[in-house]
C-alpha cells in the first residue's frame, strides 16, 4: 500500500533512540524527508545516517525540549520549516506519587509536556492549514486512559495535553489536519528497561524477574518491538489514514482493558 507520503516533510521530536527513533524510521521508509530532533548529537547523528541507508533525505536539530530558550528555537524552526508532519514526543518524566510532588517540579514538567508541546503543535499548524494537508501525531502514554501506578506526573500532565489535542482535532479537521494520539503500552525500549529496573529494586528481584512479571500482564505475551510502533504512527501520519483524527489509538498487545 503506498502511503501517499513520498515527499513530505516530517519532524520527530526524541527521534534519537526508542520509540522516536522507530518513527522515524518508517516514515522514511515511505519516502517522507525527516529532520530529527533530539538533544544528544551523537545519537541524532547515528539515527540520520540510518535514515540516509534508507535513501532518504535527513537531517537533525540538536535541542533540548526541556530548556525553554531551546523550545523557542524549535518552534521557530517548525514555523519556518513548512513540516507536513509533526510527531511532538517528549521524554517521559521521572516517577512519583500523589500526594508530596513539589510545585516546581509540577511547573517545570508543565512547562515541557504541556504548554512546550502545545507551543510547537501550533507553531506547525499555518503551514498546515494553508496547504490544506497536515499530520500531527502526539505520543502519549496508556496512563491517560488508565493511570500507571507511580507515574503520577506523566499521567496527570499527559492527560492534559490528550484533552488540548481532542479539542485541537476537531477545529482543524475541515482543514485537512489531522490530530491524533498515539498509546504505547510495553514497547521494549530502555525506557521500558529503566521501570523494569526500577520495579525490581522495589520488589527485591532480579530485572529479568520484572520483566517476565510485566509480560504476564500481556494478552500478547511479549513487549512490543518499536517498530511495530513507528509502523502504525506511519499509517497515522499517512494520507491513507486522512479519516481518522481526535483518536487515541493504542499499540500495546492487549494490555490496556478499558473498552
Amino acid at each position: 500500500m503506498d502511503l501517499g507520503i513520498t515527499n513530505k516533510r516530517a519532524l520527530v521530536m526524541g527521534g534519537s533512540q526508542g520509540i522516536g527513533r522507530a518513527i522515524a524510521l518508517s516514515l522514511a521508509g515511505e519516502g517522507a524527508a525527516v529532520t530529527v530532533v533530539a538533544r544528544d548529537a551523537t545519537k541524532l547523528g547515528a539515527v540520520v545516517a540510518e535514515l540516509q541507508a534508507l535513501g532518504a533525505t535527513a537531517d537533525m536539530q540538536v535541542i533540548d525540549v526541556g530548556d525553554a530558550q531551546q523550545r523557542d528555537a524549535l518552534c521557530q524552526l517548525v514555523a519556518g520549516g513548512r513540516y507536513d508532519i509533526l510527531v511532538a514526543n517528549a521524554g517521559g518524566p521521572p516517577p512519583g506519587t500523589v500526594p508530596g510532588i513539589a510545585e516546581d517540579v509540577w511547573q517545570s514538567h508543565f512547562d515541557m509536556m504541556v504548554k512546550g508541546m502545545i507551543a510547537v503543535i501550533e507553531s506547525a499548524l499555518p503551514h498546515m492549514q494553508s496547504a490544506g494537508w497536515g499530520r500531527i501525531a502526539v505520543v502519549s502514554s496508556s496512563g491517560i486512559q488508565i493511570p500507571i501506578p507511580k507515574l503520577a506526573i506523566s499521567n496527570t500532565l499527559r492527560s492534559a495535553l490528550a484533552a488540548y489535542a481532542k479539542s485541537l482535532a476537531e477545529q482543524v479537521a475541515a482543514d485537512g489536519v489531522t490530530v491524533n494520539l498515539l498509546l504505547p503500552g510495553r514497547v521494549d525500549t530502555d525506557r521500558v528497561k529503566a521501570i523494569d529496573a526500577g520495579a525490581a529494586k522495589a520488589a527485591d528481584i532480579t530485572p529479568q524477574e520484572a520483566r517476565t512479571r510485566s509480560i504476564a500482564t500481556i494478552p500478547a505475551a511479549r513487549y512490543g518491538d518499536p517498530r511495530e510502533f513507528g509502523d502504525v504512527a506511519a499509517f497515522i501520519c499517512s494520507e491513507r489514514a486522512s479519516y481518522v483524527t481526535g483518536s487515541q489509538i493504542r499499540i500495546d498487545g492487549g494490555l490496556i482493558r478499558a473498552l
